[in-house]
């Protein structure tokens, strides 16, 4: 008798193939996690759609050189078969996890999985739609690294009972529209700023491996060089058209990172338990990723911003504290907590204006764009 092996999601050569793996469909009571990841606030991941047409029409002729060789790198698959646990997967007694951990990781866990299934979606439809064999080839990658991680996380989120239904948030979760330009520069930020994240926490634990507290930690360095490949790939698209980071778009590059910034701040000062079992500061934390974010976004962006600056760390405190006043009174109700979280919201939109009002730091796009890993 024949049994057929079964297929996991890190074996994948296609998206497709991915998101059919044994693994993607477990059943599991997903409904918590499956909840949290349908929320559509300022700090949660959002599902995107786009001018696919305008896409398509994209000319890589500019770049043809540095797109083949970043293309051939990703053709030739260095983590396939790497997304899946073997024998350096620690057991986790998720029961005897203090409490507040548990409940910050699974956050953390839940939101990275629908962030990762997000660009999934977006790149898998992008290929769907296109008949650029140069635009339909890369997003036909890059949605087979996001499905890859997306059940990666799946998986380590199984252990604990609970698993985010991705099928479910295909059909059910909002999606918000973006121009194209704007799909660039917020998906090449978070592409490199998840590459800057994932990868700052590699290094410290790889000094400190007593504050590893779980096993998925181990696979954030291939992790994140795929993230780090797929801003790469965005940075290309951006040198194909030179009015996308000249001119009034400089604004808009301004507020994407100083947006993509901020969320982060706050929504990383909302796990205290978590980067306390980590053994990181969130303060220094967030300006670690921030600086080599900074850096990185060099390759393409002709400004960055003032981290330095002696209104950036306290006002992104205020940003903090707003936005805590205005997660308690949601959670309150009551026409007294509708006022404060008018307050809180007036609070908050004053913080960001200050942090986008920091003179920026005035940047010379280098000629050559394509980077390496170097962190």
């Amino acid at each position: 008798m024949n049994v057929q092996a079964k297929k996991h999601s890190a074996d994948a050569t296609t998206a497709e193939e991915g998101l059919a793996a044994d693994n993607m469909a477990m059943p599991v009571d997903s409904k918590m996690a499956t909840e949290v990841a349908m929320q559509n606030t300022l700090l949660t991941p959002r599902f995107y759609t786009t001018d696919f047409d305008e896409m398509d029409a994209i000319d890589v002729t500019p770049v043809r050189e540095d797109w083949d060789k970043l293309i051939a790198r990703m053709q030739s698959d260095p983590n396939k078969g790497h997304f899946k646990k073997n024998e350096d997967w620690d057991q986790i007694d998720w029961d005897g996890m203090d409490p507040g951990l548990r409940r910050e990781f699974i956050d953390f866990l839940i939101s990275s999985c629908t962030a990762e299934f997000s660009g999934c979606v977006l790149y898998k439809e992008m290929k769907r739609r296109g008949s650029n064999s140069d635009i339909t080839t890369l997003f036909q990658l890059m949605a087979r690294d996001e499905a890859r991680h997306a059940g990666f996380i799946n998986d380590a989120l199984r252990e604990a009972g609970i698993a985010v239904n991705l099928g479910f948030l295909t059909q059910k979760k909002k999606y918000t529209y973006f121009r194209p330009k704007f799909i660039y520069y917020a998906t090449y930020l978070s592409e490199k700023i998840g590459y800057a994240r994932y990868i700052t926490i590699f290094r410290h634990l790889e000094a400190h491996p007593e504050h590893r507290f779980h096993p998925i930690f181990k696979w954030f360095k291939e992790w994140c060089n795929d993230e780090f490949s797929h801003g790469e790939a965005f940075a290309l698209l951006m040198k194909t058209d030179p009015k996308l980071t000249s001119g009034g778009n400089k604004l808009w590059i301004k507020f994407f990172l100083t947006a993509v910034y901020s969320t982060m701040w706050v929504r990383d000062h909302q796990r205290p338990a978590f980067h306390e079992a980590l053994g990181v500061d969130p303060e220094w934390y967030g300006q670690e990723v921030f600086r080599k974010t900074s850096e990185i976004s060099k390759q393409v962006f002709p400004l960055t911003l003032d981290i330095d600056h002696p209104r950036w760390i306290p006002t992104l405190k205020r940003l903090e504290a707003a936005n805590r006043q205005i997660a308690k009174a949601k959670a309150q109700g009551g026409i007294g907590s509708a006022l404060d979280r008018v307050a809180g919201s007036a609070k908050a939109a004053a913080a960001f204006l200050s942090l986008y009002t920091i003179p920026a730091v005035k940047n010379d796009v280098p000629v050559e764009t394509r980077l390496e890993p170097a962190y």
